[in-house]
């Protein structure tokens, strides 16, 4: 599943360190050399030191030190290097390095972001001693944007009910899920989201797991539950499809290693 190794130390001060590493972004895109896909070194990075952004840090991993930056959209890669987003890194790029350049893309985002404050225009400026920018003239905080969402596996006897979502890029049978609005706890946001999306009355929330999913800045949290009442009513405006699968309709093919979607639905899997 895509997290930050356990030997991973985050960081919010930079460090003075020889050869370190640096996680380059443009756009979603993450430089990367051709063959090895590996973090382009320091030489590569200099050469594009007119275009990069301030450097932002990241933290320590396996004794080395990570930072980030991003250039401008139309900075093409060096020779020998190319420019990736992340997804199609899955399986390729190992999966802890995977993770920390997520959490790279998450800083970078917040930092290319608020460069100005969104009150008074001022400049922005890092504050002390914590991962926030702070308005030199009107005080306005902005901490990395954080988006919560729910997901919700719905268990009736000895099937799960998987749905397709209209925008989703992979075109499979998932959990439901859904972002959480103002005001709502990731409870209400479950039983609000099942009942518009597929009409359905749930309860027995459990909660399963999270993992942070930086497309670009969400936070997956995830429950199963069971179903109470109702009849499948899709809400086609972000429902494709949604069916029972279990016994006489067989779970689709579904890759377990990427996502906690994937781990919730091995793990509830009918046998």
């Amino acid at each position: 599943m895509l997290k930050t190794p356990a030997q991973f130390q985050p960081l919010i001060t930079a460090q003075a360190a020889e050869h370190p590493l640096t996680f380059l972004f443009r756009g979603d895109e993450l430089l990367l050399h051709n063959s090895s896909l590996a973090l382009p070194d320091s030489t590569i990075v200099d050469e594009l030191a007119a275009e990069v952004s301030a450097m932002h840090p990241v933290g320590l991993f396996d004794s080395r030190y990570y930072r980030v930056a991003w250039v401008k959209h139309n900075v093409s890669p060096p020779p020998g290097t190319m420019f990736s987003k992340l997804r199609p890194l899955f399986g390729t790029m190992p999966d802890g390095m995977l993770g920390i350049a997520g959490r790279a893309f998450q800083i970078a985002e917040w930092a290319r972001t608020h460069q100005y404050c969104g009150t008074c225009a001022t400049p922005m400026a890092l504050a002390d001693g914590e991962r926030c920018f702070k308005c030199p003239a009107c005080g306005m905080v902005a901490y990395p944007r954080i988006s919560p969402a729910m997901m919700v596996l719905i268990k009736k006897g000895q099937h799960i009910l998987l749905a397709k979502h209209t925008a989703s890029p992979t075109a499979r049978h998932v959990p439901l899920a859904g972002f959480l609005e103002a005001g709502e706890s990731i409870e209400e946001a479950i039983h609000r989201e099942v009942f518009e999306e597929v009409g359905l009355k749930v309860d027995n929330l459990q909660y399963f797991g999270s993992q942070s999913w930086p497309f670009p800045h969400s936070l997956m949290i995830a429950f199963t539950a069971d179903y109470v009442s109702g009849e499948i009513v899709l809400d086609k405006n972000e429902i494709e499809d949604a069916q029972w699968f279990g016994p006489g309709n067989p779970i689709p093919d579904y890759p377990v290693g990427v996502s906690v979607s994937g781990l919730l639905v091995d793990a509830h899997r009918p046998r």
